[in-house]
This record gives C-alpha cells, structure tokens and sequence, in this order.
C-alpha cells in the first residue's frame, strides 16, 4: 500500500508512514493528553490545637461515664452499702471496697485510651470525630506500651497544677508535658474540600 500524503510505500501493518510520519487510516487515534489536568490536593496535616484536644477530652470522659456509671458504680456502690447518688463519698470514704472501685474505673479508663490511641484509629473516639491522631514523632502509629505511658504521664501533668496540659497552647509542635515524656504527637488530619465540578474534558 502507499502512504497517502507523500506517496510512499508501505506495509500493510505500519501505523504510519517511515517517509513523512503521516498516520495511515485505520490506525486508532491516541487519546488527547489534557494540558490542564486537575489535581486533587492529599490530606493535610498540622498540629492538633489545645480547644479541639479538650473537646476531645470532653466527650471521651462523657462517654466513659455513660459506660461506667450504670455498670460499675452503682453496683459495686449499692453491694458496699453506699447510697449512689453520694459519688464525693469516693473521694471522703477511705476504705479497702472505695479504692477498689476506684482502681476499676481507673483501669477502664486506662484501657480505654491506651487500646485505641494505639488501634488502626491512632485515636479515641472523641479524637476520631474531630479529626485528631496520636502518633509518635516521626507520625507513625504507637504501640500500646507507648500509649500506656502517655496516658499515666498525664497525671504529672496534672501534678504541675495543669501546666502540662497548658503547655499544648504554647509549645511548637502543641504537646503536652505527657506528649514530651512519651515522644508523642497529636495531630489533625484535614481533608480537602471537594471542588464542587470537574472540568470537562
């Protein structure tokens, strides 16, 4: 067959012709390379702020009391003779029935944060509804001993009158003195918003 264009010769199978380049017919068209193609931003990620990590910690001490107070206390209250309703006496009785109580709760409570700061989640529930991560420095996911001494780092920064946990508004990378401790960061993942129509193409 000949090209064509220029007249040239050519075999049957060429997709185009060896003298002028000419694409002989039949030959599919390649598709159109867009010059101007969208692309979509990934995830951002930034330092989590002290205000969304105490909402965090709002929900996930209220979502814990939901579980424990009918579960535990009043139970375990009810079976050593103290009324329910009279929670301070967990704090005024001192006796070997009160500091068990408080051990259970204390252990619910450390399970609670340190399994799923330590999940595929890197986050309780309360953190995953806003968005927040616990990871350690390099952003990766904690283990669960890791967790663990996060979470009960937290009372030294409790013992510091709450400084440690102010310390979240004022450091660079917004840790808490626990966070330091346990080489610690909490982190939000903000999603791109979604452009409201893909250019034709």
């Amino acid at each position: 067959m000949n090209c064509p264009k220029c007249g040239a010769e050519v075999s049957e199978d060429a997709s185009k012709c060896p003298a002028c380049l000419e694409p002989l017919k039949g030959t599919p068209p390649s598709e159109p390379v867009d010059p101007f193609p969208v692309r979509r931003p990934g995830p951002r990620v930034v330092y989590a702020s002290f205000t969304r990590r105490v909402a965090a910690y709002i929900f996930d001490s209220f979502l814990l009391f939901l579980f424990i107070e009918p579960l535990i206390l009043r139970p375990l209250m009810a079976r050593n003779g103290i009324s329910p309703e009279d929670t301070a006496a967990l704090y005024n009785i001192n006796n070997r029935q009160v500091l068990a109580i408080n051990l259970l709760v204390a252990l619910v409570a450390w399970v609670y944060w340190a399994v799923l700061e330590s999940s595929p989640w890197r986050a309780t529930v309360g953190k995953k509804l806003l968005g927040l991560q616990v990871t350690d420095l390099r952003g990766q996911r904690i283990s669960f001993a890791r967790a663990t001494g996060r979470h009960f780092a937290k009372n030294l920064s409790l013992l510091m009158l709450g400084i440690g946990f102010f310390m979240i508004a004022f450091t660079e990378k917004r840790q808490g003195f626990h966070d330091m401790i346990a080489g610690c960061l909490v982190l939000r993942v903000v999603r791109p918003q979604a452009p409201e129509q893909e250019r034709a193409r």
